[in-house]
């Protein structure tokens, strides 16, 4: 079994003693533009939101190879995407002001509309219960939609980004700007707000909740990975040592976060590459 390291991480003056929750795994070779958030499409491939290339970038989760593209170069400066129970795709288009739908077809993802507008969309979310949510982080709103009728908003979150459900059904958000993350009620009603020093967040981007609800959460300006615990708001480990840099538990810049199983996928944003680690089970 392969061992993984400790890091001391000095935070408010203090040292703490942070495990990784995870052991390096593969890196995909450098192929991508800035890449963003990351989700998994119906037919098991990674989805990648890669914001310079202006596209969806589609990766095999095994050998982390690109095999195929969505929408190449038509998407401007894209954050986010978000598969619905029905296999759409709602993806957040940030220079557009935008959430593009797409629907799979016989030849892969096929545009369906556009909808808008959305100041600086930086996240978007298909629900479970059928409706989408989407960060307008031009105007601080995160918005409760019904195709194109509007049915909440929740306010005060300039900067935010992702949006991502929890098993229950509620919604957290990585607040980045005042470096929390904030839960939801389906129906906007805000629940709980994870932040303090002991997190040492200094923006949180985008994020996945794994089966047990424990967010997994890139801190993209401290350059790490977080796993917390929403019900006891313990941190329960760290991937990263706060330092950008290149290689097994370090990033430069990390944004996006997907889980499947007992693998986790990273966008290592500023190094143009997608990282897996695994948790190794007895």
């Amino acid at each position: 079994m392969r061992l993984a390291f400790v890091f001391w991480l000095f935070w408010a003056g203090g040292a703490v003693a942070q495990a990784p929750f995870a052991t390096f795994d593969s890196a995909s070779e450098p192929v991508l533009s800035d890449p963003h958030d990351l989700a998994f499409g119906p037919d098991g491939q990674l989805y990648i939101a890669d914001k310079f290339g202006h596209r969806i970038a589609i990766m095999d989760p095994d050998t982390l190879e690109v095999t195929g593209v969505v929408a190449d170069g038509q998407l401007p400066g894209v954050h986010d995407i978000s598969f619905d129970a029905q296999g759409r795709a709602f993806v957040a288009v940030t220079g557009a002001n935008a959430v593009a739908v797409f629907g799979m077809g016989e030849n892969g993802l096929e545009f369906l509309e556009a909808m808008q507008p959305f100041p600086r969309t930086e996240g978007v979310l298909a629900h479970s219960n059928g409706r989408y949510y989407v960060m307008s982080s031009g105007t601080g709103e995160l918005l409760k939609m019904q195709l194109r009728d509007l049915q909440g908003v929740a306010t005060g979150m300039p900067g935010a980004h992702d949006v991502a459900e929890a098993p229950d059904g509620s919604i957290w958000v990585a607040d980045n700007m005042q470096q929390r993350l904030v839960r939801f009620s389906p129906d906007l009603e805000q629940l709980q707000v994870i932040q303090g020093a002991k997190y040492g967040f200094r923006g949180p981007r985008y994020m996945d909740i794994d089966p047990a609800g424990r967010l997994v959460v890139a801190d993209q300006d401290a350059h790490r990975i977080l796993l917390i615990d929403p019900v006891s708001e313990e941190l329960v480990g760290v991937l990263g040592d706060g330092q950008p840099g290149k290689g097994p538990y370090k990033f430069d810049d990390p944004e996006g976060v997907a889980i499947r199983g007992n693998a986790y996928y990273f966008s290592d944003s500023d190094n143009n590459r997608i990282v897996k680690y695994v948790v190794l089970l007895n």
